[in-house]
């Protein structure tokens, strides 16, 4: 007998090239209207399903993991990151939960390394001047002045996947690489970096240029850079964060930049539950911040790539056996 497609829920609108393998392979119902579900709407959605695509804006937490139909048997989170998921909740029901990691390595290390170049140099604030009017006062020798990259400090928070594509980059662009994490990478890759590991952040803190952050949200990394350790920073430097948003006091961090301790920060993630804070808003229309909304993995093959992966995911876990990016407590 031929077995019964996989029964689907997609929350989010996906790549229509994922979207139409998914149709092909599977019965789907998809979430047309694009729009974030509430707790409800997600429960509903789930009736008479197998399987849900989630994505980190869905928030599933104990209560609507217990309330998820009994059919639903898979959460397939489009993304790499979890922190919306409670995974001990699902699996005390028996749910299975997948990823789709390493994905977007080198997409986010573009952006990381896009931040860690244009706060330095002004580039959005000088396109922005020309796409105002098309007029600027004219070159002269101390006009939109910024700062070399060559021979700075960069601080890696986190030489993971990405942490260490970033390294790459920036060691091709003559920074100097130094890195924090919470284990040491082997001999050969330092070698190759010509990297610094430091066993204590905050003495790495005071060292540096430059601060990128590349680690997930875990309760040890929440507040990771607090105002004690931005405080901590030379005058000057600057916090590039791809990461999570989870990881600095936003508070602190403007306070720091407006008194004119820190030079700027570059940031793709941002508190913004009740909108961006105020101060960031004001220090990036001062020119002395870059926001980029949550863009780090925005690159339609990126974003294919990863439907691929939930796709797999969801086969091969209907053929009953574990699937290839399971993800564990």
């Amino acid at each position: 007998m031929k077995q019964q497609p996989a029964k689907i829920f997609v929350t989010r609108r996906l790549p229509a090239q994922v979207e139409k393998r998914m149709s092909m392979l599977f019965d789907v119902k998809f979430n047309y209207n694009d729009a974030p579900l509430s707790k409800e709407e997600i429960i509903r959605g789930c009736h008479g399903r197998n399987a849900v695509v989630t994505t980190i804006s869905d928030q599933l937490d104990a209560k609507i993991i217990a309330d998820l139909p009994s059919e639903v048997k898979l959460i397939a989170q489009f993304g790499n990151g979890v922190d919306n998921v409670d995974i001990k909740a699902a699996q005390s029901r028996g749910i299975t939960i997948t990823n789709t990691p390493s994905v977007l390595t080198q997409d986010t290390a573009d952006l990381a390394m896009a931040l860690i170049m244009s706060v330095p140099r002004r580039i959005v604030e000088g396109a922005t001047l020309v796409a105002r009017d098309g007029n600027w006062p004219g070159w002269s020798p101390n006009w939109m002045l910024g700062r070399r990259l060559g021979g700075k400090a960069l601080g890696i928070i986190g030489l993971g996947r990405i942490g260490l594509a970033v390294a790459e980059r920036a060691k091709a662009m003559g920074l100097k690489i130094h890195y924090y994490s919470r284990s040491r990478r082997p001999e050969q890759i330092e070698k190759k970096l010509d990297a610094t590991y430091w066993t204590s952040l905050d003495e790495m803190l005071a060292e540096m240029d430059i601060v990128s952050l590349h680690t997930p949200h875990t309760s040890e990394t929440f507040g990771l850079l607090n105002k004690n350790r931005l405080q901590l920073m030379k005058k000057d430097a600057f916090v590039v964060n791809v990461s999570r948003k989870e990881l600095v006091d936003e508070n602190a961090l403007v306070k720091l930049i407006e008194s004119g301790h820190l030079l700027g920060a570059g940031l793709d993630v941002f508190e913004d539950k009740d909108g961006v804070n105020p101060g960031l808003l004001a220090l990036a229309r001062e020119n002395k911040v870059i926001l980029t909304p949550h863009m780090a993995s925005s690159t339609l093959e990126g974003r294919i790539e990863m439907g691929e992966i939930v796709i797999l995911n969801i086969q091969v876990f209907m053929d009953s056996h574990k699937p290839p990016h399971r993800v564990l407590v």
